[in-house]
């Protein structure tokens, strides 16, 4: 057997040098869907279930704290879970499409829209939440409203826990856009 030698612009596995940076960035776009997907679901499930009761003079009278208490952590739970299932219904088997057929554009199109939309989701129900977890942290002297903090230490310990999380994943769909519209402008 003789090596033929190869021919300007090709490699070993028959692709370009083009195709094979746009699939380094599919496997990239791939991996990093991987970490949104973690950690959307891990601030969903611990704010989820985030809840502290404080007993009051006696065993009968107690304060309680739960995620539920508040409609901004339900804003934040609900919009975790569905940028989580975005994640994993359409946006990981579309990832691994363009990882394996690295020509289709409308698909990335398509995720470019998608992820968008899905970031200002997750962005409104992320800040939202981090402005309960100030009030929650400091108080507001002017509005009257103390800080719950050193009461429920464990439940506050908990929803900024969530949200690095979630501010984790917002930058990680930032990078998805920028990566998809790479791609896009490679074509």
């Amino acid at each position: 057997m003789k090596a033929e030698p190869l021919e300007a612009g090709a490699t070993s596995k028959g692709l370009t040098p083009k195709q094979g940076v746009n699939r380094g960035l599919s496997i990239m776009d791939f991996i990093l869907r991987i970490f949104a997907t973690i950690g959307t679901l891990g601030s969903a499930i611990v704010m989820g279930t985030t809840s502290q009761t404080l007993p009051f003079f006696t065993q009968f009278v107690q304060f309680s704290a739960q995620y539920s208490d508040l409609p901004t952590f339900t804003l934040f739970v609900i919009a975790n879970s569905i940028v989580c299932g975005y994640l994993v219904i359409i946006s990981l088997p579309l990832s691994v499409f363009h990882i394996i057929r690295g020509a289709a554009i409308n698909g990335r199109i398509i995720l470019v829209i998608f992820d968008t939309v899905m970031l200002t989701l997750l962005t409104a129900g992320a800040s939202a939440a981090a402005a309960i977890v100030y009030l929650a942290h400091n108080g507001n002297a002017s509005a009257n409203w103390s800080a719950i903090c050193q009461q429920f230490d464990s439940f506050c310990e908990r929803i900024s826990e969530s949200l690095i999380g979630s501010f984790g994943a917002i930058v990680v769909l930032m990078l998805l856009i920028v990566t998809s519209a790479v791609a896009i402008s490679r074509r």
